[in-house]
């Protein structure tokens, strides 16, 4: 309940009457999901150069003993005899037709890991899905000599899963309470009529979501929560009990501040459920699910919201598609008008990425996961006729390191990210594709490239604001609000903050 006020609660009630008339008349609606990879995702084994120096560098690095990391070249067949979720098991990784080779140096190739043949669909055939590459929180611009001296700015605790989590989704370390996201829904919210409905979170608290004004309201897989109360509106089988509930949490008894504010947040609660109960379609509609032969509704038997598990062979319920499929639902009642909004933001995440060990069963797994789900909100979307209306990125504490620590890798920097939807230059890569080196006599750098640190982890070279700032000019926010939004942005090359992934 407390997510749908707060602080900034009184000026976010001020909105709803400022922004009703603009609601009323604004003439197209978009949203942006963040999709949240935690525990830092191994983009180098999500996507790689295929090239014969960069495929060189990186059989050399990740083949290392007791088990080997490296993925195999395009091409290799699996081997349905290997241990399960080996590169053997695996085959070769998928090659990736860019329109333009935008940003790759000449002569350069690339791929997606194997389980990623949905991804491959969305960037070579359907073109809506592009390529960010090597992306993490910068200060300013930053090279390799530059990082090693101690004056020049960097951001704080690298390295370090909460904080890191913190940076890319609020820009400052753990500790910071507004998220970029939400400050875009700060400068739109008075597009909605009901700013309750502009920041959304299926996969729980996400300070990416938390506005100066705007506060994010979570729903869960099924939709909305409903306070106190099961899916019949009962509360110990009746439902004069809930409605006396439901009295009592929307009612002050006294003029203590806490106790009256307490009282408004139990109204909202129940206010915004009430709405989002009847706004939003039914998951087994055609457009989301598969309506079941007979019985209740189940998305874990859904075999829309179902993957190919590597390491079983089985079809297994994805829960990163279902978080998608409420994403979707909620999306449809905001083209509709049912909920009163013209701009959302979601946050969607799946967990798992922190590779120390296990790295080939595990990450497979989740390239298979992600993968499929992305694929089925492209096609949740395209039912919908929303995929130009709707922009979907990827993001993650960090990159991790491209050696091996013996059969997994660990904390890095950089990462590769994928961005999609209908309003994207989909089919190409957006930035410089890093050079890939090898470690030298020591053992423990990376001096033939420009572009790794200690243990290969990658050096930055597109910022976070940039790549925020890019999806921000699309949704509608100016570049005067976007420079208060993202504050390290003028600090990089003004032709170089559209990244020009978006139409």
């Amino acid at each position: 309940m407390g997510l749908l006020a707060g602080a900034g609660a009184p000026t976010a009630l001020s909105l709803l009457a400022a922004g009703s008339a603009s609601a009323q008349t604004a003439p197209d609606y978009k949203a942006i999901v963040c999709l949240f990879l935690f525990g830092g995702n191994d983009s180098f084994n999500m996507v790689l150069p295929t090239d014969a120096a960069s495929w060189q560098a990186y059989s050399t690095t990740r083949n290392q003993a007791p088990d080997s990391i490296a993925l195999l070249a395009p091409g290799v067949v699996p081997n349905a005899g290997a241990a399960v979720g080996s590169p053997a098991r695996l085959g070769g990784v998928l090659p990736l037709n860019p329109l333009n080779a935008n940003g790759l140096n000449t002569g350069r190739t690339l791929a997606l890991h194997p389980l990623m043949g949905g991804v491959q669909q969305l960037f070579d055939t359907d073109r809506r899905l592009a390529i960010v590459p090597n992306v993490g929180p910068l200060i300013r611009p930053t090279t390799k000599a530059q990082y090693g001296q101690s004056t020049h700015p960097k951001p704080a605790s690298l390295f370090s899963h909460n904080d890191q989590q913190n940076t890319w989704q609020a820009l400052a370390a753990e500790g910071a309470t507004r998220g970029w996201g939400g400050r875009m829904g700060d400068a739109l919210a008075s597009m909605n009529s009901r700013t309750v409905f502009t920041s959304i979170s299926a996969s729980g608290n996400a300070v990416w979501l938390a506005g100066q004004t705007v506060q994010q309201y979570q729903v869960s897989t099924n939709g909305a929560i409903r306070m106190g109360a099961d899916s019949n509106g009962r509360v110990y089988g009746s439902a004069e009990v809930a409605t006396a509930l439901q009295r009592i949490a929307a009612t002050s008894r006294g003029t203590h501040v806490f106790e009256r504010d307490l009282a408004g947040i139990g109204q909202r609660s129940i206010d915004a459920e009430t709405t989002l109960r009847t706004a939003l379609r039914a998951p087994s509609e055609p457009a989301f699910g598969t309506a079941p032969a007979t019985g209740a509704y189940n998305a874990g038997n859904d075999p829309k919201l179902r993957y190919l598990n590597p390491l079983t062979g089985q079809q297994t319920a994805n829960g990163l598609a279902q978080q998608l499929q409420v994403v979707a639902r909620m999306i449809d009642a905001g083209i509709s008008g049912a909920t009163g909004v013209r701009r959302q933001v979601f946050f969607v995440s799946l967990g798992g990425f922190d590779t120390h060990d296990l790295q080939n069963r595990n990450h497979a797994d989740l390239m298979a996961r992600l993968s499929q789900a992305l694929s089925y909100f492209d096609g949740a979307l395209g039912a919908l006729n929303a995929r130009s209306n709707v922009t979907l990125f990827t993001a993650s504490d960090f990159g991790r390191t491209f050696t091996s620590n013996g059969d997994g890798t660990d904390h890095g920097w950089g990462s590769h990210h994928f961005v999609m939807g209908g309003a994207v230059r989909g089919g190409d890569v957006y930035g410089r594709l890093p050079t890939l080196g090898v470690k030298n006599s020591n053992n423990n750098n990376f001096d033939s490239s420009t572009d790794q640190l200690g243990n290969g982890s990658l050096l930055p070279e597109v910022s976070v604001d940039q790549l925020g700032a890019t999806l921000g000019r699309w949704f509608g926010v100016s570049d005067s609000t976007l420079l208060e939004i993202f504050p390290n942005l003028s600090n990089f090359d003004a032709s170089k903050r559209n990244l020009g992934f978006m139409a």
